[in-house]
């Protein structure tokens, strides 16, 4: 299961190279809602490391940030924008959609968010218990007799959705585009 994601709370700690390089951890953690877009970000981070004539930012550490977006030398310029759609989503469909973006190799920092979104929405089922409740829920939409259903292998269907048409990880189930 996927680490549960305040997108709200999202937050990077930053310093820079060269004070690292010198020994020196100091930074601060920057709450990105503090900021309106990746500029005024940039902007508080270059007041804070204005000792340095050209800094080159470090984010030393993140919270509630998506894997994709940010690493130690690197955020997204569409960061602010990713966090605001995310944000738009309750947490069992955010949940589902960072499954789906890190299992099906979408790219949250390449594509563009409400693209991503769409191709999501095209691919999420839903959520269950397990395999085997999504084959039974199928049975059921099915049209065969209360008497052949007593009969159906429920176990060996789920088996065979889940090698073709479908994929699932913590109880979410995708149509395996």
């Amino acid at each position: 299961m996927i680490q549960q994601i305040n997108t709200s709370e999202a937050s990077v700690y930053v310093g820079t190279y060269g004070k690292y390089n010198d020994g020196s951890i100091f930074g601060k953690w920057f709450d990105l809602s503090d900021y309106a877009n990746i500029e005024e970000f940039y902007t508080a981070c270059r007041e804070l490391h204005n000792d340095e004539e050209d800094p080159e930012f470090m984010f030393q550490d993140y919270e509630n940030i998506p894997n994709g977006l940010i690493d130690e030398s690197w955020i997204s310029d569409s960061v602010f924008e990713i966090l605001e759609a995310l944000e738009d989503m309750d947490e069992t469909r955010k949940e589902a959609f960072l499954i789906w973006c890190n299992n099906g190799h979408h790219s949250l920092s390449e594509r563009d968010i409400y693209d991503l979104i769409s191709d999501f929405d095209d691919d999420y089922i839903g959520e269950y218990k397990d395999e085997e409740d999504f084959a039974y829920e199928q049975v059921e939409q099915m049209d065969l007799p209360e008497f052949a259903k007593q009969y159906f292998d429920y176990e060996a269907y789920a088996r065979d959705l889940f090698c073709g048409d479908y994929w699932s990880d913590g109880g979410h189930v995708f149509y395996n585009s």
